[in-house]
């Protein structure tokens, strides 16, 4: 018999927190389904890079540069003109395999280069991304950019339409239609990207991570895993940002700048290096609280309404202000992030409810002389 303790079942929460997902179409309105239509489009691009830094331990600021090929990627292989005119479904597999190819274009230099060489380099490729989509005016539509085709399979178009979808009285429109898509991306996400930390890949990864010296005496090609993780975070950048741009309906170069490399960074971080769950959470905190910051503004103090000439910090540098804040206090108490507070919950709880120990005798022993036969 074995003393460890048997591990609990986990498929009746996993089906509880997926009838919880599938839930908010019917109840909430649509402010709220675009802020988890975002969340869920971060989060895929967060686990993407969670896997890169906090898995690999490569450093990228580069990452909204692959975004950035997912989101214009879709734009122009689904659009008529300027365009491709393919299959919606078919341009959103093509826009994924796209950021993966130029994953691999720059993958040589992500296996032989680290640490803060590696993000130096990956940054040009932010500047350089930024140049293209406003010079390639033809193809990015510049300044202006581009709308973005709905995604149709088959007759199914996950937009609002003429035929009106009506489900249990409810009817659904675009957010209501995208949500589920996303949310279907985000369960394959999760179960894929989980499944690589499990594997012997991750295994060899997270060798890597801990002492590039003892990986290689191990046997492990340090150069081809390295590229393979880059590989496999700009695929994952390139699905969110082909999820992003169904979800904004039209790309433009600005919104794929520093800024956004910065923000993923900061989402991995709050969440928890090397953690799926950790990346998650942290990439619905950050993106969730620019939106609700935005909404709620006229009733926070010292955060000025948008578009008003108050002089106060506007939603969007506030909520960076606070989630720089929130860096800060979790390198300083909590450096395994969001994914790590149950962990110190439980930890917390059991050191309490521990028994204490008796307290011990501190009397003299007397001993007796035995008599001498």
């Amino acid at each position: 018999m074995s003393d460890l303790p048997a591990r609990r079942p986990r498929r009746p929460l996993t089906l509880l927190l997926a009838a919880l997902l599938c839930a908010p179409p019917f109840y909430l309105d649509v402010f709220w389904l675009r802020v988890g239509l975002f969340a869920m489009a971060a989060a895929i691009g967060a686990v993407g890079l969670g896997l890169l830094a906090g898995t690999a331990g490569q450093l990228s600021l580069g990452h909204s540069f692959f975004l950035a090929i997912g989101a214009y990627g879709y734009t122009w292989l689904a659009g008529a003109e300027p365009g491709a005119g393919l299959p919606t479904a078919v341009a959103l597999v093509a826009s994924v395999l796209l950021a993966g190819l130029a994953g691999g274009l720059f993958s040589p230099v992500a296996g032989r280069v680290r640490g803060v060489y590696l993000g130096v380099a990956t940054l040009a490729l932010v500047f350089l991304g930024h140049h293209i989509l406003v010079s390639a005016e033809p193809v990015t539509g510049g300044f202006n950019g581009l709308s973005v085709p709905p995604l149709s399979v088959g007759s199914f178009a996950f937009a609002a339409s003429e035929s009106e979808l009506v489900v249990l009285g409810v009817p659904f429109g675009a957010e209501e239609r995208l949500w589920y898509l996303s949310l279907a991306l985000f369960a394959f996400t999760w179960f894929t990207a989980r499944g690589l930390l499990r594997s012997r890949a991750g295994r060899a990864l997270k060798a890597l991570r801990d002492s590039e010296t003892a990986a290689a005496v191990m046997g492990i090609p340090v150069a081809r895993y390295r590229a393979g993780a880059f590989v496999m975070s700009s695929m994952y950048a390139g699905l969110a940002g082909a999820l992003l741009a169904l979800a904004f309906r039209r790309v433009v170069p600005d919104y794929f700048g520093l800024a956004l490399s910065v923000d993923y960074l900061a989402m991995i971080v709050v969440g928890g290096l090397g953690s799926v769950a950790g990346a998650t959470a942290g990439a619905v905190f950050v993106t969730a609280l620019p939106l609700l910051m935005t909404r709620y503004a006229d009733r926070l103090p010292l955060v000025a309404t948008p578009g008003s000439a108050d002089g106060g910090l506007g939603p969007t540098e506030a909520s960076r202000y606070l989630y720089g804040a929130a860096i800060v206090l979790i390198l300083l108490f909590a450096p395994d992030g969001l994914s790590g507070l149950p962990r110190r919950l439980r930890a917390r709880v059991r050191s309490r409810h521990r028994p204490a120990a008796g307290p011990t005798s501190t009397a003299p022993v007397v001993r007796t002389k035995e008599p001498t036969p």
